[in-house]
């Protein structure tokens, strides 16, 4: 099978995986949960987290068993490693775990190195973002591009603060300088889906620090897609461990680098 035949037929088994997903995420809301912490008392994980791993790498092992999976929650499996799954079973469990229906299930596959495809999907609202390289992105199967807004006083922001550690105040510095500048600056609390909205143009733009490689690997495709910029906090091509994103429209970018305050340190 070629790649571009497997890109194909993996984007179907993406939209299936999130469809299982989903479903367990709609079976269990509202439910009394099980719920630990992971890395501080803010990061949660659920038994709904674990159930929605298993059921999107169940479904990937039926239609690639030789494929690598890297989930947030049960870590690298081994396989090929020209094929790697990058899975977000329940970008924002904290939300979950509360009864506020913003959180959504978010899958990737890299092809040597590369995103090839990515889908989002909002499990309460039921909107799915899907995108493939070189082949544009979709709302609910409809094409969408990125706003035109060409000013940050006009713009739409969103935000999101990381769970711990230096990153929250430094973002918090951050925030103080870009909200009075924005006409909106918003913090819905998942990831994935405030990614997608900058690709829809319901955002303008969107950063956030310490971010993993699954909250974002799909959404970032889908802006991309979009016809948005992606970047790291200094403006270069953003890759997995850097310390934060920058997703906006393209044409406000180099203006909410500035407002951020890491611009200067730009290679």
């Amino acid at each position: 099978m070629t790649d571009r035949a497997l890109v194909t037929e993996a984007f179907v088994v993406a939209h299936r995986a999130a469809d299982a997903a989903a479903r367990i995420h709609r079976g269990h809301a509202g439910a009394l949960l099980d719920v630990t912490t992971k890395s501080s008392a803010t990061d949660l994980v659920t038994e709904v987290d674990r159930l929605s791993e298993a059921a999107i790498r169940t479904t990937i092992a039926d239609a690639f068993p030789d494929h690598v999976v890297w989930g947030e929650e049960e870590g690298t499996s081994t396989g090929d490693a020209r094929h790697r799954w990058i899975v977000d079973p329940l970008d924002g469990t904290v939300n979950y775990a509360h009864g506020v229906p913003i959180y959504a299930v978010s899958i990737a596959l890299e092809v040597d190195g590369v995103v090839e495809l990515g889908v989002v999907l909002d499990s309460a609202r039921g909107d799915r973002f899907a995108a493939r390289r070189g082949a544009g992105a979709t709302l609910d199967g409809v094409g969408i591009h990125v706003s035109t807004t060409p000013s940050i006083g006009a713009a739409m922001l969103g935000t999101g603060f990381a769970y711990g550690g230096p990153a929250i105040a430094r973002n918090l510095e951050a925030f103080a300088r870009v909200v009075p500048a924005a006409r909106a600056v918003r913090r819905p609390g998942a990831a994935a889906l405030d990614v997608c909205n900058v690709a829809c143009g319901r955002y303008d733009g969107f950063w956030e620090l310490d971010l993993k490689p699954w909250d974002v690997a799909a959404a970032a495709l889908v802006v991309q897609e979009a016809g948005g910029t992606v970047t790291n906090l200094q403006g270069a091509p953003y890759r997995w461990g850097d310390d934060g994103m920058v997703a906006t429209n393209g044409h406000l970018h180099a203006r909410l680098l500035d407002l951020l305050g890491w611009a200067d340190a730009r290679a």
